[in-house]
């Protein structure tokens, strides 16, 4: 199979495509024939090295987001089978036509439902509604969303709003991506480099963190809820925590999965009816091949993408 990999840290240019041996799914694993992939900034990080600990072990291979028809199940896999289209995170090698995906993270594509669909809406809808439920929001709460026209983030501005949040606040790094997010929902846009955010919001979905995590800690109002997703890391003054009686609070997907299942498949099913009925609209910002991962991977690091990237093997 084709794959793409790296065996050094930096920008686009050190992926490279490359013939690899076919994946064996091990126990708990489904073999994935990839039809679509995601492209997230988290990936973007971890080629430059900058996830925890300085990056992967070179050479290194990216995970992610997949789409597409198990080939194989591994033992002690139950409620898949050899012909299912599903959707999943991997851990690993999702840059390619075949991945290992584990089974607790996979979810079925309904019919009639493209993989590429499939890539734009389930894994970034199911952190957003993973963040907006850990969040719990009352009525008449605001709620600020950084990486707002991201792949999860554009999704948790329309999620907010059909929830009912009266003041949807989405932060950017452009003024041209407004139009986009006014066009979802958003009721107002703000930009990284304002000096002000405007008014303080209830609840802040961080999806950005590094440099930003402050920011994004002094445009909560007292009292209000963090919610940190994104692989940026970042630190905050515990002073503000204490003197503004604020909370951060860490989501993983992986566990919110494992601890959740129940609420993890009610997800799922709530947004792929929302999206059949036309009330959520997972947005395709570009389709590229594989052996583009380099331009995907440009796209999402000068940050001008208006929902997902998706390469296609």
């Amino acid at each position: 199979m084709r794959r793409v990999r790296y065996h050094a840290y930096g920008g686009p240019e050190v992926l490279c495509l490359e013939e690899a041996e076919d994946p064996v799914p091990g126990p708990g694993d489904l073999l994935v024939r990839t039809e679509a992939i995601g492209v997230t900034l988290p990936a973007v990080r971890r080629v430059r090295g900058d996830g925890k600990g300085g990056g992967d072990p070179l050479p290194g291979v990216v995970g992610g987001e997949i789409a597409g028809e198990v080939l194989a199940v591994g033992a002690e896999v139950t409620g898949f089978a050899v012909g299912d289209r599903v959707t999943s995170l991997t851990l690993t090698g999702s840059y390619g036509e075949l991945a290992l995906a584990p089974a607790f993270l996979a979810s079925r594509i309904p019919d009639g439902a493209s993989a590429v669909e499939a890539v734009a809406l389930v894994r970034g809808g199911q952190v957003a509604l993973a963040a907006l439920s850990t969040a719990a929001p009352t009525g008449g709460e605001s709620v600020l969303i950084t990486g707002a026209a991201s792949g999860t983030g554009h999704l948790a501005v329309q999620l907010a709003k059909l929830q009912g949040v009266p003041r949807v606040i989405a932060a950017v790094g452009s003024p041209a991506k407004a139009e986009f997010l006014y066009g979802l929902g958003a009721d107002e846009v703000v930009t990284y480099d304002q000096e002000s955010w405007g008014e303080q919001a209830d609840i802040v979905l961080d999806g950005v963190g590094g440099e930003l995590l402050p920011r994004a800690l002094a445009a909560l109002a007292p009292g209000g809820r963090l919610i940190f997703f994104n692989s940026g890391g970042g630190t905050v003054p515990a002073y503000e925590l204490l003197a503004g009686s604020k909370t951060i609070t860490g989501l993983t997907m992986r566990r919110f999965a494992a601890v959740h299942p129940e609420r993890y498949e009610r997800h799922r099913e709530e947004l792929w009816e929302l999206a059949r009925s036309g009330r959520l609209r997972a947005a395709v910002h570009a389709e590229l091949p594989l052996a583009d991962a380099a331009k995907a991977h440009e796209i999402i690091e000068a940050r001008a993408n208006l929902g997902k990237v998706v390469l296609r093997p």
